[in-house]
């Protein structure tokens, strides 16, 4: 990885371990500061953060539950006033729940919207007051968000389509601005919500072009080119990191 982000400010959400973690270290590795949100993992959140300083960066973790509006907005304040400022806000924050809709429970299905909705807008718009010319927003998706070829993710499918939408609008409003606005979405990747040996990892496998699942950093190198001036036309749009599973 060769892009450069030296003097940049990141934030990174939900980053204390997974995707998240890849992201921020990445980040940091490519010259920028860099706060972190946990939710409930405290201990791997200052390990990141370790991480982060042994790579001569500033990094910063900052406490807060993605569903709730104000602690969105928190967490951008906090990022703002720790580091700076702001420059590139990757909103990886989401949960993963699935079951057939009528079945699912009112607490799921909320979870669901919150953070995987509502947690990005919310986050995002405290952050646009922040962003300069050249910033950057990139949104975690899902190339479940295009298709949906395994049954009982109808939800999280619904809920990662809306960020299709909101990065392709916000492009859009922000362009005139010299903010661009895009999206990584993942295909099945090894983490902890999604293990190469889960339930239901066969049958993903299969679905794959390269037959293996991806790794966290292959995720974490297509963020860090979008928030790089390597990408400075981009923006609108979205990089699919599935092996081919959608091809």
């Amino acid at each position: 990885m060769s892009y450069s982000l030296a003097g940049k400010h990141a934030l990174v959400t939900g980053a204390s371990r997974g995707l998240g973690k890849a992201i921020a270290l990445t980040l940091a590795r490519a010259g920028a500061d860099v706060a972190i949100t946990w939710e409930k993992s405290a201990e791997k959140a200052e390990a990141v953060v370790a991480e982060i300083r042994a790579l001569g960066r500033n990094g910063v973790a900052i406490q807060a539950d993605s569903a709730r509006p104000e602690a969105a907005r928190a967490a951008v304040a906090q990022t703002v006033e720790q580091l700076g400022g702001l420059d590139i806000l990757v909103n990886n924050a989401g949960i993963a729940r699935g079951g057939l809709l009528e079945t699912m429970s009112q607490e799921d299905i909320d979870a669901l919207i919150n953070v995987n909705i509502r947690g990005v807008v919310y986050t995002t718009q405290a952050a646009i007051a922040h962003l300069p010319k050249g910033g950057r927003i990139i949104n975690i998706g899902s190339n479940l968000s295009d298709r949906v070829p395994l049954g009982e993710i109808a939800i999280y499918s619904m809920t990662k389509s809306a960020l299709n939408s909101l990065t392709r609008g916000l492009a859009r409003d922000l362009g005139p601005r010299g903010i661009t606005v895009n999206m990584v979405k993942p295909g099945s990747t090894e983490s902890d919500m999604n293990p190469v040996d889960g339930e239901t990892s066969d049958a993903q496998r299969r679905l794959i072009a390269l037959g293996h699942y991806g790794e966290a950093q292959d995720i974490a190198e297509a963020v860090a080119f979008l928030a790089s001036p390597a990408a400075k036309q981009i923006t609108g749009a979205d990089i699919v990191v599935d092996g081919g599973a959608n091809a």
